[in-house]
């Protein structure tokens, strides 16, 4: 299944919206901030660029994805049940005991995920490994990875940074989930991180910037990715922490923190 046309595709990240919201305040807990920033970016991936098949989930001819930011959980389950991995059913048994969608993905539990994240910083790495995997055994995967800008002031993001250049691999895709916010507040703020484009073209990557909520400019950028040869690409996607519910936008507060009822029908309403 490839979608191209626009207009499907941001009918479907709404609806992937729609299970963020319906899997953090069922489960009276999660993070959908996050969640909902990186919702265009998952819906392009699984359904305009990814080769994967729900029916085979674990075909080794597919395109693998790891989301490094664990928490982000939601929107992961989110797309993943409107690619028809699960029941959409399921969204709203997140976090809880028997759930097989827990607060951080589970490879074991839950089909389409490809890695068990939730440690942060440790997703490129995993990617590496993965990219190196596809190269040498020539089967022309691409694996993307998606970190968030508060995760990148991890260490071993840059270590695994260099690995990723001094490899070579071009089969690599990394994806930060700009939104310049994080639990306690904005990067600058936090850590003072800044230039995040010049950081990693330091560290041998070709780099791309894009509107995260862009849908035909997100496509380019995967397209444009997919034309580089000889070193990894990083994309900088420029979002919006709760992209989509008005009284989320923009507020580090909805980082980890689900809505009361009267919210939930708000951001319900406001997805229709």
């Amino acid at each position: 299944m490839k979608i191209s046309d626009t207009k499907e595709l941001e009918k479907i990240a709404k609806k992937v919206r729609r299970n963020i919201i319906e899997a953090v305040y069922s489960g009276k807990s999660g993070h959908p901030g996050g969640s909902l920033s990186c919702a265009d970016i998952l819906t392009v991936l699984y359904f305009n660029q990814m080769h994967v098949n729900p029916e085979e989930p674990k075909s080794v001819a597919r395109d693998r994805f790891i989301l490094s930011k664990g928490h982000a959980s939601p929107a992961l389950y989110g797309v993943l049940a409107e690619r028809g991995y699960f029941s959409r059913e399921d969204i709203i048994t997140f976090r809880g005991l028997e759930s097989k969608l827990q607060g951080h993905p589970d490879m074991n539990k839950v089909p389409g995920v490809d890695v068990s994240t939730g440690s942060l910083g440790q997703g490129l790495s995993m990617a590496n490994g993965m990219a190196l995997s596809s190269k040498l055994n020539k089967d022309g995967l691409r694996i993307y990875c998606l970190v968030g800008d508060g995760e990148i002031e991890e260490g071993q993001i840059w270590e695994a940074a260099m690995t990723s250049s001094h490899y070579k691999l071009d089969n690599l895709c990394l994806i930060i989930d700009n939104n310049n916010l994080q639990i306690d507040g904005t990067i600058t703020e936090v850590k003072g991180l800044v230039s995040i484009e010049e950081k990693f073209k330091s560290f041998g990557f070709e780099t791309i910037k894009m509107d995260g909520h862009n849908i035909p400019e997100i496509i380019e950028a995967f397209e444009q990715a997919k034309k580089i040869k000889g070193k990894p690409t990083a994309i900088i996607a420029n979002t919006v922490k709760g992209k989509g519910v008005s009284f989320m936008e923009n507020k580090a507060g909805w980082h980890g923190k689900a809505p009361n009822e009267e919210e939930y029908n708000l951001a319900i309403e406001e997805l229709k």
